[in-house]
């Protein structure tokens, strides 16, 4: 079996899910309906620099929130998909936009909508929290949970496989 790192080298594209994973998956609502998501600017800022190694980002959601497209024009992320219940077709098209293989993407989902990426892509991710139905599909299992730093610690563990970490670190040292 190919080891983590070695599908980890071979990523030039993350997808990401929003609720469950860049959010904890809590949805408030008032009168008005939902109004708000908690981002973990941790999750922000590996992505930020992920994208700045080299590794297209896009997001995959159901979700059709307002606030998610404002973070993610925060993030400069321009494959953006929104109100997506069927994945598969946004997949592919960001993959066909990207001209990439599956074994070329990785993909970090938390729930029934995500899975049948899960079950194409090189890199398979999803958070502790996730369903046992998730976990099983997945190569990897973060340590942390969705909305509570997961993203980053796959944004760090992609760019330590393909040995652009310290150089991202290094831009910080260097100013």
């Amino acid at each position: 079996m190919q080891s983590l790192i070695e599908k980890a080298k071979a990523i030039h594209l993350v997808i990401f899910d929003v609720d469950g994973v860049l959010t904890a998956g809590i949805l408030s609502y008032g009168i008005t309906g939902i109004e708000r998501k908690n981002f973990h600017v941790h999750d922000g800022q590996g992505m930020k620099l992920l994208k700045k190694s080299g590794v297209e980002i896009a997001i995959i959601t159901t979700c059709r929130s307002e606030m998610t497209k404002r973070r993610m024009q925060d993030l400069e992320i321009a494959h953006v998909y929104r109100g997506i219940t069927d994945k598969l077709p946004a997949y592919d098209d960001v993959k066909q936009k990207l001209n990439l293989n599956d074994d070329q993407i990785a993909y970090i989902g938390d729930d029934l909508p995500d899975l049948p990426i899960l079950s194409r892509v090189g890199l398979a991710i999803t958070v502790p929290n996730a369903p046992k139905i998730i976990q099983q599909h997945a190569h990897w299992i973060t340590q942390s949970k969705g909305g509570k730093g997961a993203a980053r610690e796959v944004c760090d563990f992609i760019m330590q496989a393909q040995g652009t970490y310290q150089a991202m670190i290094d831009s910080f040292l260097q100013r």
